[in-house]
């Protein structure tokens, strides 16, 4: 009997700078992380109350020098065996994309290995993929809801790389606005972690905010209503609220924000599957690792196969470049 061929192993290195994440990994066959390294500069925006484009480039320069010292040296072995180097390309803050499509230039020229150009963005989809916690993966065709600071989309896949826009936010985006609400509450950046911290201290059902599009016909988002409505319900509430009282007022204003944004998202993923008849759902987006959002869906749509990518594989993240770029090789 004819032994069987044994496919070579794609191993492709991944580069990531979007926004204020700098990060780099090798990536076996599109799922198995076999070294990633990344930088947050979370703390260096803080205090601007969001992400500088400029300061964000300066500090990938930096960050790819030291990073890559590391990244290098640690993969020296399989530096023959790369397949193609991938970067996160064209979407994101144009400054900070811009350094990590040089760099990774350089490395393809360096190692003569081609370079492949990646949405990102498509790319958060691939985080359950790259996780090594989910054993088992989606199968295709499933209802895609992408969840960022600058993007809402919800789309369909019938392969990694075949796919349909259902629909997407008409302004603001669910991490923008999570951003926004939390500056005029005072709670710091990044919004979303420091809303849902909060909010597991207040009343969702306190105070009722607008779900955005609930009784539309299409798939699409709009949050910059809801941001303007919970700025002009705390401009008017805030100076009534008694100085030891206020620390609740915000708890519940948060949560009621909260399950406003996230109903919002529910109920069109919920349309969705109706509408399609689609019972398998991919979470991906710094948003995905709300776990309020997780719980919403879960109780909402049930018999339907949820996957939500942990914490790590939910923000910007090399290896989720490195592991989506596998369809493309």
């Amino acid at each position: 009997m004819l032994a069987k061929k044994r496919v070579k192993d794609k191993l492709i290195i991944g580069i990531e700078s979007t926004c204020d994440e700098t990060s780099i990994a090798l990536v076996k066959n599109g799922t198995d992380v076999i070294y990633e390294l990344t930088l947050s500069q979370v703390k260096k925006h803080a205090k601007f109350g969001g992400v500088v484009p400029e300061l964000a480039a300066r500090e990938h320069i930096k960050n790819f020098k030291y990073l890559g010292n590391k990244f290098f040296v640690k993969i020296k072995d399989s530096l023959d065996d790369v397949t193609a180097i991938a970067v996160a390309a064209k979407i994101g803050l144009p400054p900070a994309v811009s350094v990590g499509e040089a760099y990774a230039t350089g490395i393809s020229k360096a190692l003569n290995k081609p370079l492949i150009k990646i949405n990102h963005v498509l790319a958060h989809i691939w985080g359950v993929w790259v996780d090594p916690e989910f054993i088992v993966k989606p199968d295709f065709p499933f209802l895609g809801l992408i969840v960022s600071g600058g993007h809402t989309i919800l789309a369909k896949f019938t392969s990694p790389t075949e796919y349909k826009i259902l629909g997407q936010t008409v302004d603001d985006a669910a991490g923008e606005t999570f951003d926004k609400v939390a500056r005029v509450l005072e709670l710091g950046y990044p919004g979303g972690p420091v809303i849902e911290q909060i909010a597991r201290t207040g009343d969702e059902f306190a105070y009722k905010f607008p779900v955005p599009l609930k009784d539309s016909d299409d798939y699409n988002f709009s949050f910059s209503g809801l941001k303007t409505a919970v700025r002009y319900f705390i401009e008017k509430n805030k100076h009534m609220v008694p100085g030891y009282m206020l620390k609740y007022f915000k708890a519940d204003v948060a949560a009621s924000f909260q399950y406003a944004i996230l109903s919002a998202l529910v109920n069109k993923v919920k349309k969705a599957i109706d509408d399609t008849g689609i019972k398998t759902v991919v979470i991906g987006g710094g948003v995905a690792a709300n776990q309020r959002l997780v719980d919403l869906l879960a109780q909402s749509t049930n018999g339907v196969a949820l996957y939500v990518p942990h914490l790590k594989y939910t923000g910007d993240n090399a290896a989720l470049i490195a592991g989506y770029a596998y369809n493309f090789v």
